[in-house]
């Protein structure tokens, strides 16, 4: 199994779990973009494809905050066979701190087409709870409450490693 990391707004920094994966897994590689400030939606989407087509179907996506809402576009433009998808914090378009430079990237309330857990915690300033139970319930998804953790990152968090969410790829692994 490989694990691409897909991260939202500023590429998750050395900190947060998803660059600690990377670091200490030899099978989660990140999916990079262009300018991590500036998203634009069909450029991440190529990044995306051209990521998840080089490493075939056995991988798993494992996105935080707006690279959840850009797997979401993905899934429903260019569908490939993965193993599953981890979307951790997903952001609320409609909330009132979602990033003005991240408007192109909509909320699309169909069912993604491969196995996905929703992790949400209770505190999250870019989306309360009952957006996530909405949106884990239109995707099709299985909803994971972390608790009180923030936006699930390392500037709130204190996940570090985040043992506890590597864990939660045990189900894709291949010998699972």
């Amino acid at each position: 199994m490989i694990v691409l990391t897909v991260p939202g707004i500023g590429g998750s920094g050395p900190e947060h779990w998803q660059s600690r994966w990377e670091a200490l897994h030899a099978d989660t590689r990140r999916v990079e973009q262009a300018d991590w400030n500036q998203p634009q939606r069909d450029a991440w989407l190529s990044r995306l494809d051209a990521a998840v087509a080089n490493a075939g179907p056995d991988c798993v996506l494992a996105a935080h905050s707006l690279g959840c809402l850009l797997v979401a576009h993905w899934a429903s433009q260019r569908p490939r066979s993965i193993r599953g998808a981890l979307l951790v914090a997903v952001p609320d378009p409609d909330g009132p701190v979602f990033p003005a430079a991240a408007a192109e990237f909509t909320l699309l309330q169909q069912a993604l087409p491969f196995p996905t857990l929703v992790v949400a915690s209770r505190n999250d300033p870019y989306a309360d709870f009952e957006f996530s139970e909405r949106i884990t319930r239109a995707w099709g998804a299985k909803l994971v409450d972390a608790g009180a953790h923030g936006h699930l990152n390392a500037d709130s968090s204190g996940l570090d490693d985040w043992p506890a969410g590597r864990a939660l790829l045990a189900p894709w692994s291949r010998d699972a």
